[in-house]
């Protein structure tokens, strides 16, 4: 084989539509951009712009707050911890943490941290630490002869 032989496999390559090159091509004279105007010109952005009426974006008033700090914890379920625990990704007789969660693949580690849920049922008496968790799933552990520790102290003091 030659390097004058190398082709690209059939219909890998798109061709692309030549515009303005006569009636017959079906995109020629105006190249489907219609007659004339603003829109037919290069180089417009016309996103929000309403003929010179004052555009929906200011006539409607602004609404809210968004938090610049505001921190997004993974929430993990009682359900879905016990599970991992059962298909032995995570060990029970062991501490579960944060990483260890994540390692398991139960939450994302780009998030600020770990928050458990009470959704579902735990079985057997662990001992986790995380950086929140609902006073339900702590209830929920302490039933079922566990510990559960809390990193951040704005979650402990919110569900005490």
């Amino acid at each position: 084989m030659n390097l004058n032989e190398l082709r690209d496999n059939p219909g890998a390559r798109l061709k692309f539509k030549r515009l303005g090159r006569g009636i017959g091509s079906g995109k020629g004279k105006t190249s489907g951009k219609g007659v004339k105007g603003q829109k037919a010109r290069e180089g417009v952005s016309l996103n929000g712009f309403e003929g010179g009426q004052l555009p929906i974006y200011r006539r409607l008033p602004k609404r809210g707050f968004h938090n610049l700090f505001r921190k997004e914890y993974a929430p993990v379920n009682l359900g879905s911890l016990d599970k991992a625990i059962a298909a032995g990704k995570l060990d029970a007789s062991q501490p579960i943490t944060e990483a260890a969660i994540i390692a398991a693949g139960l939450a994302d580690r780009a998030l600020a941290g770990v928050r458990l849920l009470a959704n579902g049922t735990i079985t057997r008496a662990v001992t986790i630490t995380v950086s929140g968790a609902s006073a339900t799933a702590r209830a929920a552990i302490e039933a079922a002869g566990g510990t559960i520790t809390t990193t951040v102290a704005v979650a402990a003091a919110a569900e005490a």
